[in-house]
């Protein structure tokens, strides 16, 4: 099991480009230094349409109860094109178990993360002062994601826009809360889609 960063990053990365080539993208790893997209892809089984994909991979390694991933404010901004997606790989500490892939819109990233973690730290059943983190430490777990695990279909889409939103319901009645919101210039705060 790997505990250097680095290690974990590769493992990633290197799941997520054999996945893309598994649906037909053709993918390639982007050097470092290449804000928000670790991968960039072209579909190859429409020579017609040729749509590409910008892809930042975020992966934990963890037992599978327990992964979440650490969605700090890069995460929170929301996309500048139509196509850039996440996928969050959950690699479990037990190497005899599969990978896990959460194929994701950023901007659906980004609403997640900033709402999961207001909801948290604004709960009027704390004790103020008790949660004093900032988004920049925002963690999401697993359940917050079960909905796109798997959804390489959803990378299909002409624009993000398009997709479905999957995440849990409560989430976007918080969203809806003046102490939790959506991240700023978030799209959402326009025109917070149905879910």
């Amino acid at each position: 099991m790997p505990t250097d960063t680095k290690l974990t990053k590769s493992i990633g990365e290197h799941h997520v480009a054999a996945e893309l080539a598994r649906h037909g993208w053709a993918a390639a790893l982007t050097r470092d230094g290449l804000a928000r997209t670790d991968l960039l892809a072209v579909h190859t089984h429409d020579e017609a349409r040729r749509s590409m994909i910008e892809v930042q991979v975020k992966t934990t390694l963890n037992k599978p109860e327990k992964f979440n991933w650490l969605l700090g404010l890069k995460a929170q901004t929301p996309a500048v094109s139509p196509r850039e997606w996440f996928v969050l790989v959950g690699a479990p500490t037990d190497v005899t178990l599969q990978l896990r892939s959460f194929v994701i819109p950023r901007d659906h990233v980004a609403a997640a993360a900033w709402i999961g973690h207001q909801t948290w730290r604004t709960d009027p059943t704390v004790a103020p002062g008790k949660r004093n983190v900032g988004p920049d430490q925002s963690r999401v777990g697993v359940d917050i994601f079960a909905g796109y695990e798997g959804r390489w279909d959803l990378l299909h889409a002409e624009h993000t826009d398009d997709v479905p939103v999957l995440l849990p319901g409560w989430m976007r009645d918080n969203a809806q809360l003046e102490r939790v919101g959506l991240p700023p210039e978030h799209p959402w705060r326009l025109r917070l889609p149905e879910w």
